[in-house]
């Protein structure tokens, strides 16, 4: 029975690949990440126990790549949707987790730990209608006072501080982080968004091959073996693509600082 249902959408997503490709539209577009939904929530269930997303964002950001998948997707190249799409799914996630993550990697057991603090905290207030002290947590926890302050410190710090953040209350002055510190290199930041810029404006001059390619391996983290298997070419291809849109990249940008 599930062969066959999954016989069906291969189908169905075929022919409605044929519609796409000749004629775009959001109508379609919606169908076939309608029938193809699956390969989203598979990923998504995947991810689930590995971070503390909820399941409903974590099927947001896979539709993304889903998305992204079907916008690229060649049907005259025979392979098969699901191989193709994973890798958008599955890079759209990752990407999005990494950027939620925390920046300083904090031990299982201290998070453990002050997940138990927080149930603590809030049965203590309820039955002593008071906060509890830091050495009665650190007691009910079986730690010394010492490591349970030092959790409490690597939780608060545990993702870094905007240097844009606002330090004072004051709408005529506002005055950010930034202004504060120091920085002799401060246009760094100025000449990162540049670098960003150009990165941009060069790999748009490249043939779509290559670009794929670099995408691949540099965005989705695929192999080069992987990237071969999905684009429908060999590894020395590949290879050889990296090499020759590296270099294009290179020569681009450095004509531009020039």
């Amino acid at each position: 029975m599930a062969s066959c249902i999954a016989k069906d959408i291969k189908i169905n997503s075929l022919h409605l690949f044929q519609q796409y490709q000749k004629k775009p539209n959001t109508r379609l577009r919606n169908q076939i990440v309608e029938l193809n939904f699956g390969l989203v929530k598979r990923e998504a269930n995947h991810w689930l126990n590995q971070c503390n997303e909820t399941y409903d964002d974590l099927l947001q950001v896979g539709s993304l790549g889903l998305i992204r998948a079907i916008e690229r997707f060649n049907v005259e190249k025979g392979s098969a949707f699901s191989s193709f799409a994973i890798p958008y799914i599955r890079g759209e996630i990752q990407h999005y987790l990494r950027d939620k993550s925390c920046t300083l990697r904090i031990p299982r057991r201290w998070l453990e730990l002050r997940q138990q603090s927080v149930s603590f905290i809030r049965k203590f207030r309820t039955d002593n209608n008071r906060q509890p002290t830091e050495l009665e947590i650190a007691q009910h926890l079986q730690v010394s006072l010492k490591e349970w302050q030092d959790i409490k410190l690597a939780y608060q710090n545990r993702r870094p501080l905007s240097l844009d953040v606002s330090v004072n209350n004051d709408n005529e002055s506002q005055t950010s982080l930034c202004d504060l510190v120091a920085d002799p290199k401060h246009r760094s930041f100025q000449l990162a968004r540049e670098d960003r810029f150009r990165l941009q404006q060069a790999l748009g001059q490249l043939e779509e091959r290559t670009r794929n390619v670099l995408e691949f391996v540099f965005l989705q983290d695929l192999t080069q073996k992987e990237t071969a298997q999905r684009l429908g070419i060999s590894v020395v291809t590949v290879s050889r693509q990296l090499k020759k849109g590296l270099n294009v990249l290179q020569e681009s940008m450095g004509k531009e600082e020039g």
